[in-house]
C-alpha cells in the first residue's frame, strides 16, 4: 500500500469518527461502537451514492439539515433480512422451543432489530399456527423509524414472496403462506391481524435500557456489526429482559464465546445458536 493511500485512509478514518460524534450529539443516534470496517464500507457507499467528494461534506450537511439524518440512517442501518430467513433456526424454535414456551399462561418475545419486519412476522405466523399467538405479545425494536413504518406496514416486494414460500415450508410451515397476505400492484400487504398483537418501538442497543421481562428474544444478524464491547452490552441487556429458563436466539454468523454473559446461558441448540438463560 503506497504512502498516499495510507494517508488517505487515515484522514478518511478520521472524517468517519467525527461524523459519527456528529450523529451523536446532534441526533442522539450512536454508532460509535459499531465495527469500523464495516462504517466505513457503508459510509464510502454513501458518499459515493449520494454525491459528496468527501465524508466531511457529508458531515457538515448531516449537521445542518436534519432531512440528511434519515438518508445516512438507510446506510448506517442493516435493512437486510427475509421471512424465515435460515429455514432450520424458526424449525428448531417450533420443535424444540415452543413446547417449553406452551407451558407458559402469557408470553413475552422480543424481535430486537427487526428492521422492515420480515422476521417479526415469521415469528407471529409460526406463532399463530402453534396456538401460541392470542396469548403472546410481540415487541418489534429497531433504531430506524422507517425501518419500523416499513415493518408495521408490512408490504413487501412481491418478488419476493416465492423465496418466503420456500423459507416457510423448509421451517415446518403448518398451513400456506399465501393464507396471510393479499397481492396487489406488484406488492404483497401481510394482513393486519398478525399486528394485533405486535407493540412497534424505537429502542437502540448501544444507549437505551431493558423494557420488560421476556420470554424470548430474537436478535439475529445485528450483533456482527457491533465491536465486542457492544455486543456485550447487547447480550447483557438480553440477560437482564429474560428470566431463568428464557430463550435467547442469534444469527448464524453470531456466539456467545467470548461474552462476559457467556456463564449465564446454556447452548439448548447450539447448531442454530438458540441458548437458554440458566442463572438465577
Amino acid at each position: 500500500m503506497s504512502e498516499t493511500v495510507q494517508t488517505f485512509e487515515k484522514i478518511e478514518d478520521i472524517e468517519i469518527r467525527l461524523l459519527l460524534e456528529a450523529l451523536f450529539h446532534r441526533y442522539h443516534y450512536d454508532f460509535r461502537s459499531y465495527a469500523m470496517s464495516s462504517v466505513r464500507r457503508r459510509l464510502r457507499q454513501a458518499r459515493e451514492q449520494l454525491g459528496f467528494p468527501t465524508i466531511s461534506a457529508m458531515q457538515e450537511r448531516a449537521l445542518h439539515d436534519p432531512a440528511m439524518l434519515p438518508q445516512l440512517l438507510r446506510y448506517l442501518t442493516v435493512q437486510v433480512s427475509e421471512m424465515f430467513r435460515d429455514p432450520t433456526y424458526f424449525r428448531a424454535v417450533r420443535e424444540k422451543v415452543v413446547p417449553h414456551l406452551k407451558t407458559y399462561p402469557s408470553l413475552k418475545v422480543w424481535i430486537a432489530g427487526c428492521s422492515a419486519g420480515e422476521e417479526l412476522y415469521s415469528f407471529v405466523i409460526l406463532f399463530r399456527e402453534e396456538g401460541l399467538e392470542d396469548r403472546t405479545l410481540f415487541y418489534a425494536t429497531d433504531i430506524n423509524p422507517e425501518a419500523l413504518a416499513q415493518a408495521e406496514a408490512g408490504v413487501y416486494d412481491i418478488d419476493r414472496i416465492r423465496l418466503f414460500t420456500e423459507n416457510h415450508r423448509l421451517s415446518g410451515g403448518r398451513t400456506s403462506l399465501s393464507d396471510y397476505y393479499h397481492t396487489g400492484y406488484n406488492r404483497c400487504v401481510f394482513d393486519k391481524s398478525l399486528r394485533r398483537n405486535v407493540v412497534f418501538s424505537d429502542h437502540s442497543l448501544v444507549t437505551d435500557q431493558v423494557f420488560g421481562e421476556m420470554h424470548l428474544v430474537s436478535c439475529r444478524n445485528v450483533m456482527i456489526y457491533f465491536d465486542r464491547a457492544l455486543q456485550d452490552r447487547a447480550i447483557g441487556l438480553f440477560r437482564d429482559a429474560l428470566p431463568r429458563n428464557g430463550f435467547l436466539g442469534l444469527g448464524a454468523k453470531e456466539t456467545l464465546r467470548f461474552s462476559a454473559h457467556e456463564g449465564s446461558f446454556r447452548a439448548f441448540v447450539r447448531e442454530e445458536k438458540i441458548y437458554q438463560r440458566t442463572d438465577p
